[in-house]
């Protein structure tokens, strides 16, 4: 199973510096990180002899107003990966799913998380090409029915498409009166901030968001994601999370990050200029792409493969997604980054049979 981002590898196969690799395959905020996120981890350099605080107080305190909810209800992990693994275990056994449903396609850690928790019965709600990969929520909640915990990226990787809030909600109340915990992975929501649900989870404990500081605000190598859920859920997992997950550096940029408002405004600036690029110069090419609000695109072509390769030999890397449910070798993921980078992705491109 691989990820995109992995930069390290066609650097060592090319032979080249890793600054030397453009990567296309993360999805990660086109202006990288803040100034005063870099400033705040170069200033708490000096802490690094001390441990980390185990309990995140200062980020949580900072998460609890920036999501409005209570900091009680926020565990935060070494990205959300590190809390999608505890949630599939639910070690107390009479939490422990039986049944569990993801999307096909959808992010891959889901399905590996409840393997490796021993849920052997896990059901796949597949979307259809046919209608762009859209979510189908009456659809969805059918195939929630016997379930004990389901899995909901919103909006979805690698597809881009998403669910408003309240048809996210209508899914949380159909979850509730089943009885099965619904975890809405909102890792690029903060592209889509009026769709989320998070202070939601007040008024159900059926329903716990997981959130992350690595698509928005760049921060993909510090690892920051936080779950939020039912103070029951928060002591439950608590007890079970390996101690000091989150580090210092991670810990002091979470919280300069929430608070930099000019870096917020600056990348929907960016991201509308550089979106419009994008489009214009994929429909120029004529490959096709799916529609997407946020900061990537899904792309489908005869070509793909061959272009894949032809890019990633130029020291480019582009997402390969035929080892998502559901698509194969036509099916790429770019993301939207910088115009300097975006204008030599489409250079490399040119020419194609």
């Amino acid at each position: 199973m691989q990820h995109g981002g992995d930069i390290y590898g066609l650097a060592g196969s090319l032979k080249v510096a890793e600054r030397k690799i453009v990567d296309f395959s993360a999805s990660i905020n086109p202006l990288g990180i803040s100034k005063k996120v870099r400033a705040e981890i170069r200033t708490y350099l000096k802490y690094l002899p001390n441990y980390p605080d185990p309990q995140c107080r200062r980020l949580r305190r900072h998460l609890s107003i920036a999501l409005g909810v209570g900091a009680d209800n926020i565990l935060c992990g070494n990205g959300s990966t590190e809390l999608i693994y505890l949630l599939a275990k639910l070690p107390d056994i009479s939490l422990r799913p039986r049944r569990a449903l993801v999307l096909g396609p959808t992010f891959m850690e889901y399905e590996r998380a409840l393997a490796v928790s021993g849920v052997s019965d896990v059901r796949v709600f597949q979307l259809q090409e046919s209608v762009g990969f859209r979510i189908d929520v009456d659809a969805l909640k059918t195939a929630m029915v016997g379930c004990d915990l389901a899995f909901l990226c919103n909006p979805n990787s690698p597809t881009a498409q998403h669910l408003t809030r309240v048809e996210v909600l209508d899914v949380a109340d159909c979850a509730r009166e089943q009885q099965c915990l619904l975890v809405v992975d909102e890792a690029f929501i903060d592209f889509l901030p009026q769709e989320s649900v998070v202070a939601e989870v007040v008024n159900n404990p059926w329903l716990i968001v997981l959130r992350s500081m690595t698509k928005f605000y760049g921060l993909s190598g510090l690892r920051l994601g936080m779950a939020v859920m039912d103070v029951k859920y928060v002591e439950l997992l608590q007890r079970y999370k390996e101690p000091w997950s989150v580090n210092t550096l991670a810990q002091r940029a979470g919280v300069t990050a929430l608070n930099d408002k000019a870096y917020v405004k600056q990348t929907f600036e960016v991201l509308r200029q550089e979106k419009r690029y994008v489009e214009g110069q994929l429909t120029k090419k004529g490959i096709h792409f799916y529609p997407s609000a946020i900061n990537f695109y899904l792309l489908k072509d005869d070509r793909a493969a061959m272009l894949y390769e032809k890019l990633r030999a130029k020291g480019i890397l582009l997402r390969d997604c035929s080892g998502y449910r559901g698509l194969d070798s036509r099916f790429l993921r770019i993301a939207v980054k910088a115009h300097r980078e975006n204008t030599i992705l489409y250079k490399a491109m040119s020419p194609l049979p």
